[in-house]
């Protein structure tokens, strides 16, 4: 009987040392057939991106973008890289403030191409959107670039102290916007019992017309506006007289009147020094472009 319960036992040994053994197909290594974690990677935004938010926002709960051909408010056109002791910074510079401003050259520089044209001699603006501070956090280094397309161009012609920032509801990317003749484009223009611009035909009457933009010196917004009585209108003229083909000399006053608009406030702390210059007639009625026409479109008095 003894004997008989020793097999029993050596049998139930020999069982359980058989169900510890290694499974067909296993080396018996657990670690080694764990697939390796991918690599984390920093979300960075697209350019081509179209949004329903205008706001220079970047926190990843808000990055919803839509298909650029249904009707959206900015266009995300070119991503940029911070490096140098900005991309060493603790957190990301914020919207408006200086050390963006080489970031919004870069951006300037790039809308142009992208357009196909001085996007400042239209309705369209343009920003930097930096990361958000978690992003920046992680190691995100991008910054945006987006344009859109602003709804007006508000203001007195003469003393305007800057146009409309607020954003419109565009269908369709602004790639090559301004490429040919563009709605977009100022142009020629009337004025509306607002005393608002108003963009008109060339054919038709009108008293103003878009001759080019020049850049001020960085300054405070208040400081560009308090010199439009000297500076401002001397530059326009200058710009009237290479768009219409005149001599600049004493005489030029006499053929042009001139107006002008300033960045919006908000465009300008984004780092937009441009001075948009208008040709204006006096009063006077016109019925074609004066682009190229010489003295016989600009006589004297």
């Amino acid at each position: 009987m003894r004997r008989w319960r020793g097999l029993v036992a050596a049998a139930l040994s020999t069982v359980a040392l058989a169900g510890c053994g290694t499974p067909a197909g296993l080396d018996g290594d657990l670690t080694d057939d764990w697939r390796p974690v991918g690599a984390v990677t920093q979300f960075a935004p697209k350019a081509g991106d179209c949004h329903l938010i205008a706001a220079p926002t970047s926190y990843l709960t808000s990055y919803q973008p839509v298909d650029c051909a249904r009707a959206h408010l900015v266009e995300t056109f070119h991503l940029g890289t911070f490096t140098g002791p900005l991309a060493e910074r603790p957190t990301p510079p914020k919207v408006g403030s200086a050390a963006l401003r080489p970031a919004f050259a870069e951006c300037a520089a790039k809308a142009t191409a992208f357009v196909g044209g001085d996007w400042r001699g239209a309705r369209l603006t343009i920003q930097v959107v930096p990361p958000s501070p978690p992003g920046w956090q992680g190691g995100a280094r991008w910054f945006r670039c987006d344009m859109y397309e602003l709804n007006a161009i508000d203001g007195d012609p003469d003393y305007a102290h800057g146009q409309s920032d607020l954003a419109s509801q565009h269908a369709g990317s602004l790639r090559g916007a301004l490429k040919g003749a563009s709605p977009l484009a100022y142009g020629c223009l009337t004025t509306t019992s607002w005393d608002s611009f108003l963009q008109t035909s060339c054919t038709k009457s009108h008293q103003y017309e878009y001759v080019g933009t020049w850049t001020a010196p960085d300054g405070r917004f208040e400081e560009a506006a308090a010199g439009r009585e000297t500076s401002i209108h001397a530059r326009c003229r200058t710009l009237v007289a290479r768009y219409a083909k005149v001599p600049v000399d004493r005489a030029l006053p006499y053929r042009t009147g001139t107006a002008f608009r300033l960045p919006s406030e908000e465009a300008w702390a984004r780092g937009d020094r441009g001075i948009r210059c208008f040709y204006w007639s006096s009063g006077k009625k016109v019925t074609r472009s004066i682009r190229g026409g010489g003295p016989r479109v600009l006589p004297i008095g």
